[in-house]
């Protein structure tokens, strides 16, 4: 029953009077409820919109940036639906906010976020056709320079469409209130003209007004006191205006809530992708460093399957030849008495096989009641869920992850799995590389133990031959049988031999061929993680500052180990070269101070270079060997330092009449136990070579010293107490014909920070002096380019590129005003010899400065490289302050550029 009865039955002798009055509550009441309307279903609904849109927007930057980076046509494709799905979402967003527009603001401001927002679709779509071209420098140029300004300006303009609405959502708040505040008063006059008219009737009138109108209040007052994600209701008891009143306010609190729970979801949905982020760094580091497969399939197996809540797990590794691949089971997970899972499989035989046959995940869920038990302490259950995830690399599935949980996997956890698998993929086949290698180090030794036992036993025979020739001639007829005899066997041997010679080759060609594929990943790694290190956009954290550094540090000692591994093959081998030429003892002593005595400030040690008065001045040696030997003991003693100082003596001692230079490294160091001193010379040995230890390294720098002293003519002593340090000294000999200085030599302090950086060529302002200049990068692999592209943009350079030898030459002649070319050598079609005699023979491009860059940095490299044209050469990974220092030489050069 509406107010307007309940009074003319009260109070009919007042009806016109009340008529005047209710007319106006209700006309009043209509106002207010249109107000809240014009909240709820406009403002409200714009702003939504609006936030929608923005959201959308930001979407789509993200997946342009993701094709950018993407690899494969999949991933490409998958992001290229995604954008266009964000793009209808944005443009249905956008009609939302101009439906029902009069204001005209707003409609200015509709009209400018139409404009730009197209303009800001057809840029996407842009860069995601020059991303599926190749053309991913464009593509990042076009994200840099255009996209991310257009983003911020069409975020702009909606961020005023929005506060508008909000101005005219508050503007209609204070309307609704006022016309509140209105019908309150007009309330309680009309109580008070009850009164007087009658107090039974007033009483049961101003009851159901008053007690209706307070709850309304109160439910509204609290709406700011509680928290945005949940409001009140008002409960709708009538038919009248208080009850429209009651509809329109819980309709607003319904949306307000969505909008609440829309929130929440897309900070659920960022808080996943951190989670998996971070997850599949923590997993990708702890296999780094890994060699044994069995170890690696047990590592992945005990951290992976309680990550994503599962119970059971097995590991199947692939094993055997191409024609007759079985998988065998590697690693385990919650293992009981019974044994988890076959042994093997063949492959398409069972779940395993079968996925590795498709290379695709496989998920069951209902598991049958007896497929599996998985017990505890408590007792055991059947799993529910079992998913079975491939690992493959370049196509080829090496491994299978067999996981079985009691609860359904997530879709968190299995991106998560998808993620780990492409990893471990290159992981496996590094493993499975690195195995081929000693297998093959292994076969080559063993072929060498076989010659030398038939090369015995053929002596055994010859003697055997001359005692029966001497005692029995009548037995010519037999000798000369067992001559044939002998003669075939140094035929056989003869054979093994050059089988021996070949296998010998092969080591060295896959050595050549390991290192440049290595290098040629490690080089992007290093690149950029020495850029993420520097943080010159000051926009990461200490913490990814600190990961991207220790990911710098890590490339950098795995470069270490495969120079170390490469020159210690090389002197097995018997191939390593000694250029000897005369060498000074002040440069010795110079290298020695400018490398270490950073380092010495960096740890507290005292650090000092002595010279004694009878050292000759000059040395005939090879002095790139000698400043290894010297870096190398250099190197240990303030690894083993922690206090202390370091001393290098250099001396003239006699030794069995004969002359020699000695070297000698102090430390005051841990020191080394007398029964360890002599194997720590041995290969992959330490003093301490317990999994335990506290020092690192691979154990290969005294070998290699050891042998590179040998090849020089001298040797290595060391005397060690166990606690009190270690002096390792070099002996070498001194040649008649090198004069021996007679003026003491006392060498100059070196600065703490100093480096050779005053024997470069000036350089501007910028400290780089390359802000401007052009470079061409030619190589064929994309992590490369990418790498190198952004390091030197980071210096304000130009960068183009080309992915072989004939494209270079192409990009050169489109672009005649290249400065430097930085060429790869290893590359399909033409490679980089090729390349550079082809540029050479260019008559515009005789002068220009083309800087080599090469993996595979095996002995004569550099002179092929610099036979075919090329101004210098350079191994990857490439250290850039060394790349860039080079730059410097060959852009400034009085003697080189461009005519």
């Amino acid at each position: 029953m509406k107010y307007k009865t309940k009074l003319l039955i009260g109070f009919g002798f007042l009806l016109v009077l009340m008529l005047v009055l209710l007319g106006t509550i209700s006309n009043a009441l209509t106002h207010l409820t249109q107000n809240i309307n014009e909240i709820v279903d406009d403002r409200y609904m714009k702003l939504k919109a609006a936030n929608n849109m923005q959201n959308h927007v930001n979407n789509m930057s993200r997946l342009v940036a993701g094709i950018v980076i993407d690899e494969t046509p999949q991933s490409i494709n998958k992001d290229k639906r995604a954008l266009e799905e964000s793009i209808s979402k944005a443009s249905a967003a956008f009609d939302v906010l101009t439906q029902k527009t009069e204001h005209d603001r707003t409609k200015v401001l509709l009209s400018q976020i139409a404009s730009e927002y197209q303009i800001y679709t057809q840029l996407s779509r842009r860069i995601s056709e020059l991303a599926e071209a190749g053309q991913k420098t464009e593509a990042i140029a076009l994200i840099n320079a255009d996209m991310k300004g257009q983003k911020d300006e069409l975020f702009h303009m909606i961020d005023n469409v929005k506060a508008l609405q909000e101005s005219l959502l508050d503007d209609a708040y204070d309307r609704s209130m006022e016309q509140y505040e209105f019908i309150k008063k007009l309330s309680f006059y009309l109580m008070i003209f009850g009164l007087l008219s009658g107090s039974a009737v007033t009483a049961w009138v101003i009851r159901g007004i008053s007690k209706n109108l307070t709850g309304i209040t109160s439910i509204i007052s609290s709406v700011g006191y509680r928290s945005t994600d949940k409001f009140p209701r008002i409960p709708v008891t009538s038919r009248d205006e208080i009850g429209d009143i009651a509809r329109a306010f819980n309709e607003m609190a319904q949306t307000l809530e969505e909008h609440a729970e829309q929130e929440k979801e897309f900070t659920l949905a960022m808080q996943e992708h951190s989670w998996l982020k971070t997850q599949l760094a923590d997993i990708t580091a702890t296999y780094q460093g890994v060699h044994d497969i069995n170890k690696l399939a047990e590592l992945l197996i005990r951290k992976l399957t309680p990550l994503v809540g599962a119970s059971y797990g097995v590991f199947y590794i692939r094993e055997g030849q191409s024609d007759h691949w079985r998988f065998v089971k590697a690693g385990t997970f919650a293992r009981d008495s019974q044994e988890i899972g076959s042994l093997a499989f063949e492959e398409g035989e069972g779940l395993v096989g079968q996925c590795a046959v498709e290379n695709k995940v496989i998920q069951i869920s209902k598991l049958p009641e007896h497929y599996v038990k998985i017990s505890s302490g408590l007792g055991s259950s059947a799993p529910s869920s079992l998913i079975l995830v491939p690992v493959s690399h370049e196509g080829q599935v090496l491994a299978v992850l067999e996981l079985a949980s009691f609860l359904p996997f997530t879709e968190l956890q299995r991106n998560l799995l998808e993620e780990v698998a492409g990893t471990m993929g290159t992981a496996i086949n590094s493993i499975f590389v690195h195995m081929q290698v000693r297998k093959l180090l292994k076969e080559s030794q063993t072929l060498t133990e076989e010659l030398q036992s038939q090369s015995e036993e053929l002596q055994l025979q010859q003697e055997e031959l001359r005692s029966i020739n001497e005692k029995l001639e009548e037995q010519y007829k037999n000798s000369e049988l067992k001559a044939r005899e002998l003669e075939k066997v140094k035929e056989e041997l003869e054979k093994q031999a050059e089988q021996v010679q070949k296998a010998s080759r092969y080591k060295s060609e896959f050595l050549a061929n390991m290192s440049h594929e290595l290098r040629t990943p490690l080089n992007s790694l290093l690149i950029l993680s020495q850029i993420l290190s520097e943080n010159k956009e000051k926009n990461l954290t200490d913490k990814q500052v600190e990961y991207a550094t220790t990911i710098f540090t890590s490339g950098k000692n795995l470069l270490t180990l495969i120079n170390e591994i490469l020159d210690l093959t090389k002197v097995e081998s018997g191939k390593m070269e000694i250029n000897r030429g005369e060498v000074s003892i002040k440069s010795i002593a110079i290298y020695a101070e400018r490398g270490f005595r950073p380092l010495a400030i960096q740890k507290g040690l005292g650090f000092s270079v002595e010279i004694a008065d009878d050292v000759p001045d000059k040395l005939w040696a090879d002095e790139q060997r000698l400043q290894q030997i010297i870096t190398n003991l250099l190197s240990n003693a303030f690894k083993f330092t922690s206090q202390g100082e370091i001393r290098l003596k250099l001396s003239r001692e006699e030794i069995d009449d004969i002359a020699y230079v000695s070297i000698a490294v102090q430390d005051t160091g841990i020191g080394i136990p007398a029964e360890k001193q002599e194997i720590i010379f041995e290969a992959f040995q330490q003093a301490d070579g317990t999994t335990s230890r506290k020092y690192g390294g691979t154990g290969l720098g005294l070998s290699i010293s050891r042998e590179m002293a040998k090849l020089l003519g001298g040797f290595i002593q060391v005397e060690s107490v166990e606690g009190m340090g270690s002096t390792f000294t070099l002996y070498l000999p001194i040649e008649e014909q090198i004069s021996t200085g007679s003026d003491p030599y006392s060498l100059p302090p070196v600065a703490a920070g100093m480096t050779a950086a005053e024997d470069q060529p000036p350089v501007s302002v910028d400290g780089e002096g390359l802000i401007g200049k052009k470079a061409l990068v030619v190589d064929d692999d994309m992590r490369n380019i990418f790498a190198l592209t952004a390091a030197l943009e980071e210096r304000k350079m130009t960068v183009i590129y080309a992915e072989n030898g004939r494209e270079g030459i192409q990009a050169l002649e489109d672009n005649p005003d290249v400065d430097i070319v930085l060429m790869d050598i290893m590359m399909p079609e033409m490679d980089g010899y090729e390349a550079i005699e082809a540029i050479r023979r260019m008559p515009s491009m005789e002068k220009l400065p083309i800087i080599a860059l090469t993996a595979k940095a095996m002995k004569h490299d550099r002179e092929r490289c610099i036979e075919a044209g090329a101004s210098d050469y350079i191994s990857k990974p490439v250290e850039m302050e060394q790349l860039i220092s080079l730059m410097r030489v060959w852009l400034y050069s009085p003697m080189e550029g461009k005519e």
